[in-house]
């Protein structure tokens, strides 16, 4: 969100969140903007203005809040784990309430509107009174404003001194994995397993004898493991629960489309077990194009 923000011409001042493991990846590509170690929980609205010098009832402060999802997603996962975080939207409240920024921004996933015990009603109710006029919110896909990935997510937008336009949709964007990728070779063919430490950060994940069959045997373009399920490469977990109407992961070792967009990045995205994230990439032009981008990027940062 950071990032996204300084690109839209943002200043950034700071990030807080409770990992540690957060703070060298968040400021190397967020200068200057601060990383702050800390659980919202358990800081002060006065702690937070003294370690970022800012004041009260100012109409050009953003206040952004991505509490953790994971409670609030409609895969069906144990919950447990999330528990702890469930309602950390109520405890950004309180930096609102104190500090009364001109503007508020929440994103979220969809769950977020429809589980039971969700916090936004009281949310919304909340920056009403707080004199919050403008407030506009909604379930968007990402796919709609040009990135390449089909990702919905809930995004809430509110000002107390303006009147606040939603960015609307383009339907006709239709960014697609060929459209970013390409068709040709774009990475040097590696083995399983193998590591790049340069910049270009062509890691290969290491991988079984058989889950190496798998993959072969996955059709390209969309295609399934229900292509191998009836072999012996079937995975134990799934011989039982493929017949279960319920059950929910039916796209895990799957390949991507070429023309759509990808499947939503998750937490495990870097496996080929946790979802559709195969992909034969071979694309000499898209590697070109990715070099234009980099140079531009880092012609952007130098300025």
């Amino acid at each position: 969100m950071t990032f996204g923000f300084r690109q839209a011409g943002i200043k950034v001042i700071a990030g807080i969140d409770v990992d540690p493991k957060c703070k060298e990846t968040y400021e190397l590509n967020n200068k200057p903007a601060k990383f702050i170690e800390a659980d919202i929980k358990k800081l002060s609205e006065t702690e937070l203005a003294k370690k970022i010098k800012i004041k009260k009832d100012d109409d050009n402060l953003i206040f952004i809040g991505c509490s953790p999802c994971q409670y609030w997603s409609i895969i069906k996962t144990d919950k447990t784990k999330a528990e702890d975080s469930k309602n950390l939207l109520e405890d950004f409240q309180k930096f609102i309430e104190y500090f009364n920024p001109g503007f508020v921004v929440i994103e979220n996933v969809p769950g977020i509107v429809s589980k039971a015990g969700s916090p936004l009603k009281d949310f919304i109710k909340f920056l009403t009174e707080q004199g919050y006029n403008s407030i506009s919110y909604r379930i968007i896909n990402v796919s709609d404003y040009g990135v390449p990935q089909s990702r919905k997510r809930f995004v809430l937008i509110a000002s107390r001194t303006r009147n606040i336009l939603f960015p609307e949709a383009d339907t006709e964007l239709k960014p697609t994995v060929r459209k970013f990728i390409g068709e040709t070779e774009i990475f040097p063919k590696v083995e399983a397993g193998h590591r790049d430490e340069s910049d270009f950060c062509h890691t290969v994940q290491g991988f079984s004898q058989i889950s190496l069959e798998r993959m072969k045997l996955t059709p390209k373009n969309g295609g399934t493991r229900d292509a191998w399920k009836d072999t012996d490469l079937q995975v134990n977990v799934y011989r039982l629960k493929d017949g279960n109407e319920n059950f929910a992961f039916k796209d895990t070792y799957g390949r991507m489309f070429w023309d759509k967009p990808a499947s939503t990045i998750t937490t495990k995205f870097f496996s080929i077990s946790n979802g559709r994230f195969g992909r034969i990439i071979n694309s000499a032009r898209a590697l070109k194009t990715n070099r234009v981008l980099l140079n531009i990027s880092k012609e952007r940062e130098a300025n």
